[in-house]
């Protein structure tokens, strides 16, 4: 079958270019430095889908990135040599053909007849289509044994695989990048855990998947319409990674105190403040972020007062009892969910994000009255963010001392508890019941968790 036989008809899902077209299309605003959400929210060819079709295209733009290291080792082997950066869209094209044979069980002459018709679209590449061609098919003609056999390091740029290796160890490390090939389920925190056994019952009806958490959240199976879901409408939860959830715990009774939520946006973590009874004033500089957050608050009914402003800038004449900062970082804990993250930083973020933390710690204190508490968190796995972190302060600051976290503060979950007494979560990890389901109750789906450390601290003035 020729490649104009292929697509010359409707579009339908997973056979024509439509999707592919939009897959593409956000593979190039990512290289170009977008994140992969932003990516899907601002690429028209995308948004113009429905169905199937934009699921298909959303499923193998992240598959792309998600194994984007593999899938080069790959096509290295039938390309001479690299192609120049201005044809890094036929390289885009190649891998989108690439992971369709390798990974996504697409028929082989799909995969190659629309790398072909995409690269034809497109003049500056059209040179390409032959070389496309040849590659796709002998790619697709090695099939999935090509690639499952690589161990999962070849996913990890190596600068992060170092840092991983040296922080945790080989096994760890390999452990992590292993949860890396797995799409993260979907989490939920409840506005009143006290429901937690009823929502449950209602989600499992429609995801018969759906555990408890031993956080006292909700974890589906990945929900491409979230707002349709049982409780959306209500405000009786709130998406948030199970890891994530677990700083604001670390805070204790919250109740009647004022506490700063510091870097705020989405929310999540102000949702809880709010609805543990914290007098929450929650901070960020992001409009589009902090607007999320509101409209969060208004659909849960909870209440916190939204200030939009750069943290470093911010100063309140009434200091915080408790201080959450959860501080800008390379976000490497969450590349389950965002798998062009390995792809758009570097150790130069790393250092540069790191002198801002320490930054905003300092300022922290500063808000914060004699004998309160400080949480610092990041979404990150690199130790320089965390763990170093953590250190540097106590340093800096004589009258700051750590107070160590206790596992039955976060469900019993010691494994969670560092050396330090700190807490730091793996995307290895499983955070959900791992006990026998009983007749007609469903079991845990799936497992892991983003990558998180947060340290708690006591300010003595």
């Amino acid at each position: 079958m020729t490649a104009s036989t292929d697509t010359s008809g409707a579009d339908a899902p997973g056979k024509g270019l439509a999707p592919r077209r939009a897959a593409l299309d956000i593979l190039e605003r990512v290289r170009e430095g977008a994140a992969l959400d932003d990516a899907l929210a601002l690429t028209r060819s995308f948004s113009e889908l429905e169905g199937p079709d934009r699921g298909f295209a959303r499923a193998l733009a992240s598959t792309v990135l998600r194994r984007r290291g593999a899938l080069d080792h790959v096509l290295g082997a039938y390309i001479d040599r690299p192609l120049p950066r201005k044809a890094m869209r036929a390289m885009d094209i190649l891998r989108l053909a690439a992971a369709q044979s390798l990974l996504m069980e697409t028929p082989a002459h799909a995969a190659v007849a629309t790398a072909v018709d995409l690269a034809a679209e497109r003049k500056e590449i059209a040179g390409y289509a032959k070389l496309i061609n040849a590659v796709a098919r002998k790619v697709a003609k090695a099939g999935p044994a090509a690639i499952a056999g690589l161990p999962a390091r070849t996913d990890t740029p190596g600068w992060l695989w170092r840092a991983w290796e040296r922080g945790y160890g080989p096994a760890r490390a390999r452990a992590i990048a292993e949860a890396h090939h797995r799409e993260a389920p979907l989490d939920l925190t409840l506005k009143d855990p006290a429901t937690a056994d009823a929502w449950l019952a209602r989600l499992a009806e429609a995801h018969p998947g759906a555990a408890a958490t031993r956080f006292g959240g909700l974890r589906l199976a990945p929900v491409r319409d979230v707002a349709a879901l049982p409780g959306f409408g209500e405000g009786a939860w709130w998406v948030q990674d199970a890891a994530a959830s677990l700083p604001a715990r670390l805070l204790g009774d919250v109740a009647g105190k004022r506490v700063f939520d510091l870097c705020a946006a989405p929310g999540g973590k102000t949702l809880q403040l709010a609805a543990a009874g914290a007098r929450t004033v929650a901070i960020d500089k992001s409009g589009p972020r902090l607007k999320r957050l509101a409209e969060n608050l208004e659909r849960t009914g909870l209440r916190a007062t939204v200030v939009k402003e750069d943290v470093l800038r911010w100063s309140s004449k009434d200091k915080a009892d408790a201080i959450l900062l959860d501080a800008p970082c390379t976000a490497t804990g969450t590349i389950r969910r965002h798998p062009d993250i390995p792809w758009s930083k570097d150790e130069t973020d790393l250092a540069a994000l790191a002198a801002l933390q320490a930054q905003m710690i300092d300022h922290a204190l500063t808000l914060l009255k004699p004998g309160g508490t400080l949480v610092y968190c990041v979404c990150s796995l690199q130790p320089e963010e965390g763990e170093a972190q953590a250190k540097a302060a106590l340093a800096r600051h004589p009258s700051l001392s750590r107070v160590a976290v206790a596992p039955a503060e976060i469900g019993g979950f010691s494994e969670a508890v560092n050396r330090d007494g700190d807490l730091r979560t793996l995307p290895s990890m499983l955070p959900v019941d791992t006990h026998e389901p009983r007749a007609g109750e469903p079991g845990p789906h799936g497992g892991g968790m983003d990558g998180f450390f947060a340290a708690r601290f006591e300010y003595a003035g």
